[in-house]
C-alpha cells in the first residue's frame, strides 16, 4: 500500500513540474512576441541638415617631426678608444662624442710637418740662388711646386688627425648609437642618430579651400593629442605649392618645445588655424554621428525605415559637424536612439 502511495506522489510531482515548464515556455514565447513587436518599430528622434553660419577657422591634424635630425657617419678609420655619449644623452654642437686611436695620424702629421718645413727652406734657398742666376728657372719652379705639395699634405694630415676626435655637428639628443669601444671604424660607418627636438615641425594637410586662408608667418595654436591640454604657439613656415593626389596641401607649422622637451617627434598633434570670417555650411548635431569622426555614418529615415549611410565631414565644432557629402538637405536623420538601430529596421518618430 505504501508503495502505491509513493508512486502516486511521484507522478503528481512530475505532473506539477511539467505544467510549470509548459507555463514558463508560454511566458517566454509571449515575451519574445512582445519584444518582436517592440523591435518592429524603434522610437527615434530625428533632425535635418541646416544651413548655418560657420566660423572659417579650422583644425588640421598631423605628426610632429624634428626640426633637425641626422645620422652621423665616420669620416676616418681606426679603432675606437672612448665613447662619451650614449643613447638618450643630450649633446651640444661641437661636443666630443667619440675618440678614435690617433697615434698613426699623429705620426703622419709630424712627418708632413717636417717635409713642409724642409720644402719651405729649400724654396727660400733656391730663390736666393735664382736672384744670382745660379740656378735655372725650371729648378726654381720645381722648388715652388714641392713647397705647395708638402703644404697641402700637411693640411690633409691635420684634417685626418682632427677627424679622429668626432664631435656632434648639431645640438640635440642621441636617439640611437651604433658603435662601442674597441670597434674598428671605416669611412662611412654609422655612428649615431641625433635628433634636435628643441623645435619641431607639425606637418598637417589643408584642403584647397583652407590653404587659401593660410599665409607663411601666421600664428597657430597647437596641441599634442597625448598631452594634458597644453597649448603651444606655432608659426606657419611652409605651404606646398602643389597638392598631393588627394587634393590636399602640405603645411608645416614650427613649434618651440617646452623647457623639458615633453613634445616628441612622431607624436600626433592638432593645429588650430583661426580665421576672422564666417561662411555658410550644412551642419548636423554631433550626436547624430554614428562611429568616429574619422569614419562617420548616420542613420537616414526613409519610408519608416532606418538606413545607415556613410558621410564625409568637414569642420567639427564642440556640438556641430559640417556635412560635405552623403546626405541632402531635407532628409530625416536620426539624432538619438541609434543604439537600438540596425540596417532596414522600422522606426517611429518621437514628437
Amino acid at each position: 500500500m505504501k508503495k502505491v502511495i509513493y508512486i502516486v506522489v511521484v507522478l503528481v510531482v512530475l505532473a506539477a513540474i511539467g505544467f510549470k515548464l509548459m507555463s514558463n515556455k508560454e511566458d517566454m514565447a509571449a515575451n519574445a512576441a512582445v519584444a518582436d513587436i517592440k523591435s518592429d518599430a524603434i522610437p527615434v528622434a530625428v533632425t535635418e541638415l541646416k544651413t548655418e553660419k560657420l566660423d572659417k577657422s579650422f583644425t588640421a591634424q598631423g605628426n610632429f617631426a624634428p626640426i633637425q635630425s641626422l645620422t652621423l657617419l665616420s669620416e676616418t678609420t681606426g679603432q675606437i678608444k672612448s665613447v662619451s655619449k650614449r643613447k638618450g644623452d643630450k649633446v651640444r654642437a661641437g661636443e666630443v662624442l667619440v675618440q678614435v686611436e690617433s697615434n698613426t695620424m699623429a705620426a703622419d702629421l709630424a712627418t708632413a710637418q717636417t717635409n713642409a718645413e724642409k720644402a719651405k727652406r729649400d724654396l727660400e734657398r733656391f730663390e736666393n740662388l735664382a736672384a744670382g742666376d745660379a740656378i735655372t728657372q725650371r729648378q726654381l719652379e720645381d722648388a715652388r711646386l714641392a713647397a705647395k705639395s708638402t703644404q697641402a699634405q700637411l693640411v690633409a694630415a691635420r684634417q685626418r688627425l682632427t677627424k679622429t676626435r668626432i664631435t656632434a655637428p648639431i645640438s640635440g639628443e642621441i636617439n640611437e648609437i651604433y658603435i662601442e669601444v674597441g670597434s674598428y671604424l671605416n669611412t662611412g660607418t654609422k655612428l649615431y642618430d641625433i635628433v634636435n627636438v628643441d623645435k619641431l615641425k607639425l606637418k598637417v594637410k589643408a584642403s584647397e579651400n583652407e590653404v587659401l586662408l593660410i599665409n607663411k608667418g601666421d600664428k597657430v595654436t597647437v596641441k599634442a593629442d597625448a598631452g594634458a591640454g597644453q597649448e603651444y604657439e606655432g608659426t606657419v613656415t611652409a605651404i606646398a605649392a602643389q597638392a598631393d593626389p588627394t587634393l590636399k596641401f602640405d603645411v608645416e607649422v614650427e613649434v618651440k618645445n617646452a623647457g623639458d622637451n615633453n613634445l616628441r617627434a612622431g607624436m600626433y598633434g592638432t593645429a588650430y588655424f583661426e580665421v576672422a570670417d564666417q561662411r555658410d555650411a550644412l551642419l548636423l548635431p554631433r550626436e547624430a554621428i554614428v562611429g568616429s569622426i574619422q569614419n562617420p555614418s548616420v542613420y537616414v529615415v526613409k519610408d519608416g525605415k532606418a538606413t545607415m549611410r556613410q558621410v564625409k565631414v568637414g569642420t567639427v565644432t564642440q556640438d556641430k559637424v559640417e556635412i560635405l557629402e552623403g546626405v541632402q538637405a531635407g532628409e530625416q536623420i536620426v539624432r538619438s536612439g541609434q543604439i537600438n538601430l540596425r540596417e532596414g529596421i522600422k522606426v517611429t518618430l518621437l514628437k
